[in-house]
């Protein structure tokens, strides 16, 4: 559990800490997802213009009289098998991350909000509702997490 959670004390109970340290780790977990899903968008469009440069420069170009010639050429090239494989397999692949990505963070959000929701209940004691926007704070200002309103 994060030392800044641990150190709430008499602001929440142990319950509560155990519901914010689960916040952060989806957090944690959606920006991850996030970093590598952008990481292969670029690798997907890489591939993607490398391929396309590939058909043009060598096969558009030289062969433009003939569609049946360009065909040919680039049936006949295994290098260009590999480099459409590759555009294919980066853009699979970021498509799987995006789907990976929506769904933590469809996690962190569902997770968010209901503890937003159920505030009432986490901090029922009159002492502890008094105080709770000192959790708030320090959970927005630590790990950048917004509990004052449920949306984004």
């Amino acid at each position: 559990m994060e030392s800044a959670i641990i150190l709430l004390d008499d602001l929440t109970d142990q319950t509560t800490k155990q519901m914010l340290h689960n916040v952060v780790m989806r957090k944690r977990k959606f920006e991850a997802l996030e970093k590598k899903y952008l990481q292969w968008v670029w690798a997907a469009l890489a591939a993607t213009l490398m391929l396309l440069f590939d058909v043009y420069f060598y096969i558009a170009v030289p062969y433009s009289y003939s569609f049946a010639k360009m065909f040919t050429v680039f049936v006949e090239g295994f290098g260009h098998f590999i480099m459409l494989g590759l555009a294919l397999g980066a853009n699979g692949y970021m498509v799987l991350m995006k789907k990976k990505m929506d769904k933590a963070e469809k996690e962190y959000q569902g997770l968010r909000t209901e503890i937003i929701s159920k505030s009432n209940i986490l901090w029922e004691q009159e002492e502890s509702w008094k105080s709770r926007h000192k959790v708030f704070e320090m959970m927005k200002k630590k790990f950048d997490i917004n509990l004052y309103h449920e949306n984004k």
